[in-house]
């Protein structure tokens, strides 16, 4: 059984004025595939280099099932890397590629040979063997990658972006087939991506960092469906979620010209003396009012600037004004059913689709 413990780990580098992880607490169960998501600078790939030994603790305790493996060097920690960019030897074949590990650690020609026909199997790669990497796609190469990994049979997987070099298309097949190979191998991975989308499709868990802090941990639905602050919300989802600073009223919050009606457990953990709060509506929890602007006005006026047709579904782009300020909106809407640029349109949430940050702390507000 093969888990992954982070407990207070920290990593300062030398000149800065904060840690570039700072205490993080995680743990990653046996055969699980974790993926760390956030954007540059949050202190992802610090955590699984760090992980990997190839950057200092300077704090805490790191453990690979039950071993402490903190100030271990790297071959000794049973681990196996991917790279984004695939660090492929250029004069060796792939199957000298997939098998160089095996080679130095002294195992028999014949023994390295079966596990790599075994891998380049499993990769779709067999026909490619006896080739060079120059000769093979960024995909092919990638498999690759990933067949070196799989032949040296660590007890852990560590991948560093390792997507981030293929075209849009690609980056869509090979997500899948990665998410895939885990599950048929079971081997606990550790997945670093900044592309929310792929955090989303490919784990089991995702944990959500921010500036060297982790923010949230849960599975893609509960990180989507309840974030645990603001930053996390308009982080997790694409597009974005439409956070708005709105005022507090009697029954809920002032939305435009309506009044969205919250349970009073949530108004009141806003506490006695807030005046407003920060609301969170997804693009597809933003129903548009019948009429537009030819009824009595209701909801938030919003005017639309540009129109991302989709085939099936169109993303609206368009912008409202709160109190003195002009604030980006955008909304979901069927394919068959899209507005003009320019045109007005009034738009208000969906029942219990709302989700209620504090506009102080950014805290998620809860009953």
């Amino acid at each position: 059984m093969t888990s992954v413990s982070f407990e207070k780990a920290t990593r300062v580098y030398p000149a800065m004025d904060h840690p570039a992880v700072d205490a993080l607490d995680l743990d990653i169960a046996d055969g699980e595939f974790m993926v760390l998501v956030g954007p540059s600078g949050c202190g992802k790939s610090t955590s699984l280099r760090m992980l990997a030994g190839l950057e200092d603790v300077d704090a805490g305790v790191i453990r690979i099932g039950e071993r402490d493996v903190t100030h271990l060097p790297p071959k000794d920690r049973d681990i196996a890397m991917v790279f984004q960019n695939y660090a492929l030897y250029p004069h060796m074949t792939v199957a000298d590629n997939m098998g160089f590990a095996l080679k130095i650690a002294g195992m028999p020609k014949a023994e390295i040979r079966q596990k790599v026909a075994d891998a380049a199997k499993i990769l779709d790669l067999t026909e490619y063997l006896d080739r060079k990497p120059k000769a093979l796609s960024g995909g092919q190469r990638q498999r690759v990658a990933m067949g070196r990994a799989i032949v040296r049979e660590p007890q852990v997987f560590l991948m560093d972006e390792p997507l981030s070099n293929l075209d849009a298309k690609l980056r869509v097949s090979t997500r899948t087939q990665i998410a895939s190979l885990q599950r048929r191998l079971g081997i606990t991975t550790v997945y670093v991506t900044h592309d929310q989308v792929e955090a989303l499709t490919m784990g089991d868990r995702v944990a959500v960092m921010k500036d060297g802090v982790l923010q949230q941990v849960g599975t893609p639905k509960e990180v989507y469906e309840r974030p645990a602050n603001a930053f996390v919300g308009g982080f997790i989802g694409s597009p974005a979620m439409n956070q708005f600073t709105v005022p507090l009223a009697p029954e809920g919050v002032r939305f435009g010209d309506t009044v969205v009606p919250l349970p009073r457990e949530i108004l009141d953990a806003a506490g006695p003396h807030a005046r407003e709060v920060v609301l969170g509506v997804r693009p597809e929890h933003l129903e548009v009012l019948p009429g537009g602007g030819r009824t009595e006005p209701t909801g938030l006026r919003i005017r639309v600037d540009v129109v991302e047709e989709l085939g099936s579904d169109a993303y609206v782009y368009g912008t409202a004004r709160f109190g003195e300020d002009t604030e980006p909106v955008i909304l979901r809407v069927p394919g068959r059913h899209t507005p003009d640029k320019g045109q007005e349109l009034h738009v208000v949430p969906r029942p219990q689709t709302v989700h209620l940050f504090s506009a102080e702390t950014g805290l998620r507000l809860e009953g």
